[in-house]
C-alpha cells in the first residue's frame, strides 16, 4: 500500500523536480503521457503539473495583431505562440489537431482564449499547419512538452515523451527564456 502511494506521487508532489536532461525526467514525462486529459472549464487555474490537456483550439483573429499580450511582447501572426488559460506562460508544448492528427509546437505567451470550452488561441500561421482555419474552431490536445516553475525551474511534461532529445534541448531554452523575459524562437514539429 505504501509503495503503490509513493508511486503515485509526481516529483513536483515531493518538491524536487528532475532536471530536464535527466532519465527520471523522461520517465514522469512518460507517466503524465499515460494519465488521461484534463478538460478545463469555468474558472482557470494555471497547471504546472505538465498534464496534458483536451478541449478545442480557435485562433486569432486579425484584430490582435500587434497588440501586447499577457507576457508583454506584441501578436506576431507569423509566430508559433498561443494563448491559454491554464498553462504557465513560457510553456512550450504540442499542439494536435485530432480531427487530421497534425501537430505543431507552440509557445504560451498569452491568456485566453475566454470562451468556456476553448483550450488555447493560436496564431494564423499555426491555424493553417493545423489545418484549422477553414472551420475556425478544432478539438485538440496540448501536451506540454516544457513547463517552467514558480520557482525558475523547468520540468518535462506529458508531451516530452514523444519528443527527441533536442526537441526538449530547445523547449527548455525557450521555457526557460521565456519565463526570463528573454525571446526566442521554437520551431514547428
Amino acid at each position: 500500500m505504501i509503495g503503490l502511494f509513493l508511486g503515485c506521487l509526481s516529483f513536483n508532489a515531493l518538491g524536487a523536480v528532475p532536471p530536464p536532461d535527466s532519465q527520471s525526467a523522461r520517465h514522469e514525462a512518460a507517466r503524465l503521457n499515460h494519465v488521461p486529459p484534463v478538460h478545463p472549464h469555468g474558472v482557470a487555474h494555471i497547471d504546472d503539473s505538465g498534464r496534458k490537456e483536451e478541449g478545442r483550439a480557435s485562433y486569432y483573429a486579425r484584430y490582435f495583431d500587434g497588440r501586447k499580450m499577457a507576457d508583454g511582447r506584441r501578436m506576431n501572426p507569423n509566430s508559433n505562440i498561443a494563448a491559454s488559460k491554464t498553462l504557465p506562460l513560457g510553456t512550450v508544448a504540442a499542439v494536435t489537431n485530432l480531427r487530421n492528427g497534425k501537430t505543431a509546437t507552440v509557445k504560451i505567451e498569452d491568456r485566453g482564449p475566454f470562451i468556456d470550452g476553448r483550450l488555447v488561441d493560436l496564431t494564423p500561421k499555426i491555424a493553417n499547419e493545423l489545418n484549422i482555419k477553414r472551420e475556425g474552431v478544432a478539438p485538440v490536445v496540448v501536451k506540454p512538452i516544457a513547463v517552467p516553475l514558480p520557482d525558475g525551474q523547468v520540468k518535462l511534461g506529458a508531451g516530452a515523451a514523444d519528443a527527441s532529445r533536442q526537441e526538449i534541448a530547445r523547449a527548455t531554452a525557450a521555457a526557460k527564456a521565456l519565463a526570463d523575459g528573454r525571446p526566442t524562437e521554437t520551431a514547428s514539429r
